[in-house]
């Protein structure tokens, strides 16, 4: 299971809170025999709730995928750096190492040593590491990979050793590995492993200014594997800082080896989240066709949401495949698959039709499919631009960009669902929703009414 934990600071003059830090924490169900423990779904009793579900499924997919990606990334980092700079300073320098012999007070009722209580300990093995470089107090930054192999128990010897993998100019990555040992394994010397960490620091002078921490270099070949992983975990690291953070209007990231897995994320939780707005508006109301809008700021969304008489697996099956939107939407010129990455990631090309007084324009996109753990949660098919070294922009078309679209697809009954189509307006979007509003063009609802026409058509010929 997974458990969200936000930290807040509270002025008590003022009222005002300011987050401290953001975790989520993985939990696995201890179990009494040798079987394994079944947990009962949460229930989801809100809009929020509903929203943070889909988000956490996201995370796991990016867990589980990992690992590959890291492993790719390594291979890379071990063609394209290297490890010999003059001045460095020996990784073996940073080495540090210290015992703790755990007491009832940090172990909870059955026995188990607090992770908090290990937390505790392992920052401060690293930021003993850490200061070796700096010669000043060393800021924590982030947690990286915090993992528990395995439990630890009163009485138990930990043995905490801290080593600087690297250094990255204004930050500093600590690896720490936590050993424990019972009596008889410490007369053995057999050791457990139970916990590893990755804990990125950086130091400031009395001014405030960030210092610079000197390079190092590895004199072991378990250094050098350190050393290259540092710089990988770094790579994705600043990926997913980047995608998950508020952008302005570049939102093009470029599909690389090191965030596949967080532009995936990120394109299904953005369409998540414009979803789950309040505040929508209904500007227009056909038939079967609703058009909503959503202002936030200086940001405007639209909606259209259609009643189509076809089951929701179909309508999945239809939309989510985009060499099939040229049959319905106009504005699809031509669409091209370049790179069919998984049955639920793919990478298109499109092009658009001019319009009067504008070139005509190009996408390149990333489709993200997903569908329901739930009965109650939407089909989701998400759309995102990406940057492909491949396919630079051409003169012959004016390349625009996506930042947020996509379908949530409702079941309403077995042969009947719910498409809503959603659309975060950027200046490829904004001509079309600017003559839709202003009643020159019916181009949004026409749109809507043959994708209405499409779905229907295709499921009554099969």
């Amino acid at each position: 299971m997974e458990v969200g934990i936000k930290v807040t600071v509270q002025d008590v003059l003022t009222n005002a809170e300011k987050i401290v830090s953001v975790a989520y924490a993985t939990y696995v169900a201890k179990p009494v025999g040798a079987g394994k423990v079944e947990l009962k779904p949460v229930e989801l009793l809100s809009a929020e709730d509903h929203l943070e579900h889909s988000l956490a499924i996201e995370r796991r997919r990016i867990r589980l995928g990992y690992v590959q990606v890291f492993q790719k990334l390594m291979q890379e980092s071990n063609k394209e750096d290297s490890c010999e700079e003059k001045d460095a300073v020996s990784t073996e320098h940073t080495h540090v190492q210290s015992t703790e012999l755990v007491l009832p007070p940090h172990a909870n009722h059955h026995g188990n040593t607090f992770g908090g209580q290990i937390m505790a300990w392992m920052q401060t093995v690293a930021s003993i590491s850490a200061s070796r470089l700096c010669r000043s107090h060393p800021i924590l930054k982030s947690v990286n990979m915090f993992k528990f192999w395995g439990p630890s128990f009163v009485g138990d010897r930990l043995v905490f050793n801290a080593i600087v993998n690297n250094t990255f100019h204004n930050s500093v990555e600590v690896g720490v590995r936590v050993e424990a040992y019972n009596c008889e394994e410490w007369i053995k010397d057999q050791p457990r492993h139970i916990n590893s960490a990755f804990l990125i620091f950086s130091a400031v002078n009395d001014k405030g200014e960030l210092l610079t921490f000197p390079r190092v270099k590895p004199t072991t070949q378990d250094g050098v594997r350190r050393y290259h992983g540092a710089i990988a975990r770094r790579r994705i690291r600043l990926t997913r800082k980047c995608i998950l953070s508020a952008k302005g209007d570049k939102p093009s990231d470029a599909w690389e080896t090191s965030n596949q897995a967080y532009l995936s994320y990120s394109n299904i939780a953005a369409l998540t989240h414009l979803a789950r707005k309040p505040g929508w508006d209904i500007t227009k109301t056909l038939d079967n066709v609703k058009i909503w809008t959503h202002e936030e700021g200086a940001v405007l969304s639209f909606k259209v949401e259609m009643q189509v008489k076809v089951p929701s697996h179909v309508a999945f099956s239809l939309l989510s495949d985009f060499s099939l939107r040229q049959r319905w939407d106009r504005h699809f010129q031509t669409c091209e698959i370049l790179q069919a990455v998984s049955e639920e990631e793919k990478i298109y090309h499109v092009t658009s039709a001019p319009m009067t007084g504008h070139r005509p324009r190009d996408f390149i996109i990333l489709v993200s499919l997903r569908q329901p753990c739930r009965p109650q949660e939407p089909y989701t098919v998400a759309v995102r631009s990406v940057t492909l070294e491949a396919m630079p922009p051409s003169p012959e078309f004016c390349r625009s960009e996506i930042l947020c679209a996509g379908f949530q697809i409702y079941s309403s009954s077995s042969s009947s669902c719910t498409v809503c189509y959603f659309n975060q307006v950027t200046s490829g979007v904004m001509p079309y929703l600017a003559a839709n509003l202003t009643g020159s063009s019916k181009s949004i609802e026409d749109t809507a009414l043959e994708c209405i026409k499409f779905l229907e058509l295709k499921d009554s010929e099969c």
